[in-house]
C-alpha cells in the first residue's frame, strides 16, 4: 500500500478551500490532496449564483436578533456571527497583502446592508434592535429611520411606487460586503496547488474505512478510473454530501446525525436600468414557520465583475443532498441510529412542512407579489428563475426530545481527531474560517499551542473577541476594510465603511 499523505480534503468548495489554505500557512511541508467530484470547482454551495453572497455579519439578518418574552432584544447571535466573519475578513487580509489572493475586487465587492419593515409592530421591533445595536463597537455606524424619503436616499426601489400610509422603517450599514465565493474558492484553489497541494477533479470518493494504522484508506472512482489513497487526516467538506460519506466512515460521532434537504429558488434581474435602482443587500422578517434560511432578501450582486439583483429565496423540496446528486440520497442517508431523530423532527416541524408545501404549490403571481412587497415598480418580464445549490439542514438526536433539526453548522470530528466533517447550512461560508479554525483545535490539540503565533499573524483576534475591546474593534475592521478595498463606498474615507450614527 501507498505512503499516506498528510491531508486529503473531500470537496472543492470553499470549506476545503479555507481549510486547506489555513494547514499550508501552517505546515508549509504537507501534502494535501483536494479530492472534488464534479469537473470544476466551487459548483454546489459555493457558486455564486447557489447562495446570496451575504458576508454574514448580522447587520441585516433579523433571525440573529429575535425579540424576548419580555420585549428585549437577544444580540447574542448577531455579536457571535459577526465576530466570525471579522476572522474571515483577517485571514483574507492575510493572503492578499501576502501575495496569495489577487485583486480582492475578484471575490468581494462593497455593499451595504439594510433591514427593511412595514407595520407597526416590525417597525417598533426594527427600532429596537436599532437601540440594542448602535453603540455595540460590531455595529458602529449603523443607521436607522421611519422616514420614507430618507428610505429613498438609501435604496430608492424600496420606496419608489409605495401606496397608503403603513409605517416603514429600515436600517442601514454602509460597512456590507457582497462576497462572491465561488471566485474566492478558485482563488483560493489555485494558491494552494501553487503552494505544492494537488488537486484532482472528476474525483468521486465511494469509501472511507480506517486501516489498521490509524490512517485512512480514501476510495473511489475518478473519471470512470478506480483510485485508492492513504491519508492521516481527512477532511469531509463535500456540503449536503459530507453527512453520508462521513456514515460510511462508521465514526461513532455521526450516530444519530440525520438531514433535511431543502432546495431553493431565486428571481434575478440583470436589465441595467433595474438593477441602476438598487445598490444594497436588503433582509426582511421571515414568513411565519419558515426556516431561517427562508428570509426574504432583494441583493445587489456583482458575479464576475457584472452587477445585478436578486430576491428570494423561495424554498422547495428535493430529496436530494446536492443540486447535482442523487434522488435517493435523503432514503440511502436514514439509519437505524437517526430514524428515531428524524421521525420526531418530521412531527415537531409541521409548521416548516405545510410552509415547504406552500411555497411548492404557490403560484408565480404569488411569489412576485412578494418582490412587490420590496420593490414595489417591479416588473415580471425583467427578472428570470435560478434555481439555487441545495441545503441540507442538520437532525441530530437529544436526550430530551428524541431530535431536534438545526438551522446553522456542525462540525463532526472523530475522537482522535483523525477524520472530521462539516453538516449544515448558513451562515457557514461567511464564518468558514471560523469554523476552520475551531475543527483544527479540535482536531489537532497537540499542535495547537505551536500554531497560535502564526495564527495570530493571520488572524489576530482568534481567541480575543473583539466586542470587549472597542478600540482594537475600530483599528482591525478599518485595516481589513481598507486592504479589501472596502473603505471607498460610502462613510469617511479610511473608516472602513464605519460612519457616525445619525
Amino acid at each position: 500500500m501507498s505512503e499516506p499523505v498528510d491531508v486529503v480534503l473531500i470537496g472543492g468548495g470553499i470549506m476545503s478551500a479555507t481549510l486547506g489554505s489555513l494547514l499550508q500557512q501552517l505546515e508549509p511541508e504537507w501534502d494535501i490532496k483536494v479530492l472534488e467530484r464534479l469537473d470544476s470547482l466551487a459548483q454546489e454551495s459555493s457558486d455564486a449564483w447557489n447562495n446570496a453572497g451575504t458576508g454574514h455579519s448580522a447587520l441585516c439578518e433579523l433571525n440573529y436578533t429575535p425579540e424576548k418574552a419580555d420585549g428585549s432584544i437577544d444580540i447574542t447571535s448577531a455579536v457571535k456571527v459577526n465576530e466570525q466573519f471579522q476572522l474571515s475578513r483577517q485571514f483574507w487580509t492575510f493572503l492578499v497583502q501576502s501575495g496569495r489572493l489577487p485583486e480582492p475586487r475578484a471575490f468581494i465587492t462593497p455593499t451595504p446592508h439594510m433591514s427593511f419593515v412595514w407595520g407597526a409592530g416590525n417597525v417598533a421591533y426594527l427600532r429596537k434592535r436599532y437601540d440594542a445595536l448602535r453603540d455595540h463597537p460590531l455595529f458602529a455606524g449603523m443607521e436607522f429611520s421611519d422616514d420614507p424619503e430618507v428610505i429613498r436616499t438609501w435604496a430608492p426601489a424600496l420606496v419608489e411606487g409605495r401606496q397608503g400610509d403603513e409605517p416603514v422603517a429600515a436600517t442601514y450599514a454602509a460597512a456590507g460586503t457582497d462576497v462572491d465565493f465561488g471566485s474566492l474558492t478558485r482563488l483560493l484553489t489555485t494558491s494552494l496547488v501553487e503552494g505544492g497541494a494537488e488537486l484532482r477533479t472528476g474525483a468521486d470518493v465511494r469509501s472511507l474505512k480506517r486501516a489498521e494504522d490509524g490512517t485512512w484508506v480514501v476510495r473511489g472512482k475518478q473519471r470512470g478510473e478506480k483510485f485508492e489513497l492513504r491519508a492521516r487526516f481527512v477532511f469531509v467538506g463535500a456540503g449536503g454530501g459530507a453527512l453520508t460519506l462521513l456514515q460510511k466512515s462508521r465514526i461513532a460521532e455521526i450516530r444519530g446525525f440525520g438531514g433535511f434537504p431543502v432546495s431553493g429558488e431565486f428571481l434575478r434581474t440583470r436589465n441595467p436600468e433595474v438593477v441602476g435602482e438598487h445598490h444594497a443587500k436588503v433582509y426582511g422578517k421571515a414568513a411565519v414557520g419558515a426556516p431561517p434560511m427562508s428570509v426574504p432578501h432583494l441583493d445587489t450582486r456583482v458575479v464576475n465583475g457584472e452587477p445585478s439583483l436578486m430576491f428570494g429565496p423561495y424554498a422547495g423540496f428535493s430529496p436530494r443532498f446536492l443540486k447535482n446528486g442523487s434522488l435517493f440520497d435523503l432514503l440511502k442517508s436514514v439509519r437505524l441510529h437517526n430514524l428515531v431523530p428524524m421521525l420526531q423532527v418530521a412531527v415537531r416541524n409541521l409548521d416548516l412542512v405545510r410552509y415547504l408545501l406552500g411555497q411548492l404549490v404557490a403560484r408565480r403571481s404569488t411569489k412576485f407579489a412578494e418582490l412587490q412587497a420590496f420593490y414595489p415598480a417591479a416588473q415580471p418580464g425583467d427578472w428570470e428563475k435560478i434555481v439555487a445549490g441545495q441545503r441540507v439542514q442538520v437532525i441530530k438526536k437529544d436526550p430530551e426530545k428524541g431530535g431536534v433539526l438545526q438551522f446553522g453548522t456542525e462540525v463532526v470530528a472523530a475522537a482522535d481527531g483523525s477524520i472530521a466533517g462539516l453538516l449544515g447550512a448558513s451562515p457557514g461560508a461567511s464564518t468558514a474560517v471560523a469554523i476552520m479554525l475551531d475543527l483544527l483545535e479540535q482536531c489537532f490539540p497537540d499542535r495547537w499551542a505551536a500554531w497560535e503565533p502564526t495564527l495570530g499573524a493571520m488572524v489576530p483576534s482568534n481567541g480575543a473577541p473583539l466586542a470587549s475591546d472597542p478600540q482594537r474593534a475600530r483599528e482591525l475592521m478599518v485595516a481589513t476594510s481598507q486592504a479589501l478595498g472596502l473603505d471607498d463606498d460610502g462613510g469617511d474615507p479610511g473608516d472602513g465603511g464605519l460612519r457616525a450614527s445619525a
